[in-house]
């Protein structure tokens, strides 16, 4: 989700990340190794060394341990990406207000089990509302548009597939939402 919106917001709104287009892929593609491929190794670690019986993590218990190292994964590719782009205060908020949706699902976890996918859905619904309101020239409105319909498809598809139950979908639609949502209040 976190390559997917530096996408669409470089493409977008280029002066809102202040990344040029000509370095939005590279960029983006950093993004993508540290926000997804980092995190996935860390599970399949935890699966090839016995830790996790699966990768679909059924239990909330199962998902306790891997979701509080992908937290720290996701706070230190934060701090790195503070450090090392300064300037770009913008996306540093944008991947602090990510790092919090992380940090919320984990939280979440010690007590119950919630669809990360749909807290993942309802934190981009959540980015995505409030910049759709500072832009004068519509220019995210298809995208919110399609981003809403997806994110229907995905809860759907969690529901159907019997992965989860109507509560957790529920509750990580709006656990993803309302922190995405404060957090821009907030930051912006």
């Amino acid at each position: 989700m976190a390559t997917y919106l530096v996408l669409l917001l470089g493409y977008s709104m280029p002066n809102f990340l202040l990344i040029p287009v000509s370095k939005i892929l590279t960029f983006a593609g950093l993004v993508f190794v540290m926000t997804s491929i980092l995190p996935m190794a860390n599970l399949l670690m935890f699966k090839a060394f016995g830790t996790l019986p699966s990768l679909q993590m059924k239990t909330r218990r199962e998902r306790i341990v891997p979701f509080i190292l992908i937290t720290i994964i996701y706070m230190v590719i934060t701090g790195m990406f503070f450090y090392k782009v300064a300037g770009n205060v913008n996306f540093n908020r944008v991947m602090l207000i990510i790092t919090t949706l992380v940090l919320a699902g984990t939280m979440v976890t010690f007590f119950e089990k919630i669809s990360i996918h749909s807290l993942a859905m309802g934190g981009m619904m959540g980015i995505l509302l409030p910049l759709n309101k500072a832009l004068e020239t519509g220019a995210l409105l298809k995208p919110t548009a399609a981003i809403l319909v997806m994110g229907g498809l995905v809860m759907s598809a969690r529901l159907y597939l019997n992965l989860h139950s109507l509560r957790e979908v529920l509750l990580g639609v709006v656990i993803g939402f309302s922190t995405a949502f404060l957090g821009m209040i907030l930051l912006f």
